[in-house]
Parts: C-alpha cells; sequence; structure tokens
C-alpha cells in the first residue's frame, strides 16, 4: 500500500513518568520509533495525536512537563498533529475528514494506551469505514482494576484490548508486518 498513514498516540512525557502506573511492553518506544523512521524514509504520511487534559491534576494539563511530547516523537513541520481532550482522536477534530482527503488505503495505530486512547481511535476508525491496523508491540497500558475489582496486570490489560479490537475494528499486526504496508 503505497498511501498507509502512521498514527502516534499520546507520546508524550508523562506517559514515560512512573505515576503513570506499571506498564507492559517496555520496547514499544523503540518499536514506535523505528515505525516513524521506516514512514519518514518512505515520505509516508504520519499524525500525532496529542492529550490535552481538561482536568488540573492531570499529567497532561497544558503547560508543563507531562504534555510535552516525548522528543523521539515531536513532529516535522509537515507532518498533521490532532490535539484531544477526550480519549478518540476522532472526537471534536477534522481528522476523518483530512484522512478521507488523503485517499488513505489504510491507517496504521500504535501509541499509548491500549485500552483508553488506542482502543477508542481505532474504534471509530473501523467505524468509519477506514481500514485499521493496530501494531501490538507498539502499544503498551497499564495496570487496572477490572470491574470485579480484581487487579489485572497492564499484559492482561493490553492483551484484552487488542482482542476488542481484531476484527471487528482492526487487524492486529507486527511491526514488521507494518513495515511493508508502506514499502
Amino acid at each position: 500500500m503505497k498511501n498507509a498513514i502512521l498514527m502516534i498516540i499520546d507520546m508524550q512525557q508523562g506517559m514515560s513518568w512512573p505515576q503513570a502506573g506499571d506498564r507492559n511492553n517496555p520496547e514499544a518506544e523503540a518499536n514506535i520509533a523505528a515505525l516513524l523512521v521506516h514512514w519518514r524514509a518512505h515520505h509516508g504520511k504520519v499524525v500525532h495525536v496529542h492529550h490535552h487534559s481538561t482536568e488540573p491534576d492531570s499529567l497532561f494539563w497544558p503547560n508543563q512537563e507531562g504534555v510535552l511530547v516525548q522528543t523521539a516523537f515531536l513532529p516535522l513541520e509537515h507532518e498533521k498533529c490532532v490535539v484531544k481532550s477526550v480519549p478518540d482522536a476522532f472526537t471534536y477534530s477534522d481528522l476523518a475528514d483530512w484522512l478521507k482527503e488523503q485517499k488513505s488505503e489504510a491507517v496504521v495505530i500504535v501509541g499509548v494506551s491500549t485500552n483508553n486512547s488506542v482502543e477508542s481511535t481505532v474504534r471509530s476508525s473501523g467505524n468509519l469505514g477506514f481500514s485499521t491496523y493496530v501494531v501490538e508491540s507498539g502499544c503498551f497500558a497499564f495496570a487496572k482494576q477490572d470491574f470485579d475489582g480484581q487487579e489485572r496486570t497492564a499484559q492482561e490489560v493490553h492483551a484484552m484490548s487488542l482482542a476488542n479490537l481484531q476484527g471487528e475494528y482492526a487487524e492486529v499486526i507486527s511491526v514488521e508486518e507494518a513495515m511493508a504496508l508502506l514499502s
């Protein structure tokens, strides 16, 4: 596919801080960075999604360090940026219209957290009719208590979120399969 678009979600400094929580997939940043290098080398289009919270006590409250983009994922001037205040990057943004204007054949989604902003955005992408792919090792989640009060590891949260998405909203793929989409 010549027109697969890479979407990087919420790779901001606060996501790497200990107070964000116990997480899985420690190689996610390296995998996302490798995909970004690949996309740029092949002149692929990239969308950067950044969360700006409406909650003053959030790590992602505007105008503080947690909201800043991690250095490895700083957007280039010509790359699309979407700022959101809810998990879904499509809500209150021009993202769907922009993707249609690009005549995108596919959207490849990576970032954090798998069960929150990634899952929400992937569901909308699939529901809007975009061919959507999620890179399993290009996402991570945080440990969380389930509805019944049982503690779930970050890997359990990640795996369940990917299971929710696979087949119905997206195809879950590897880094190598993602790179092959833009070659």
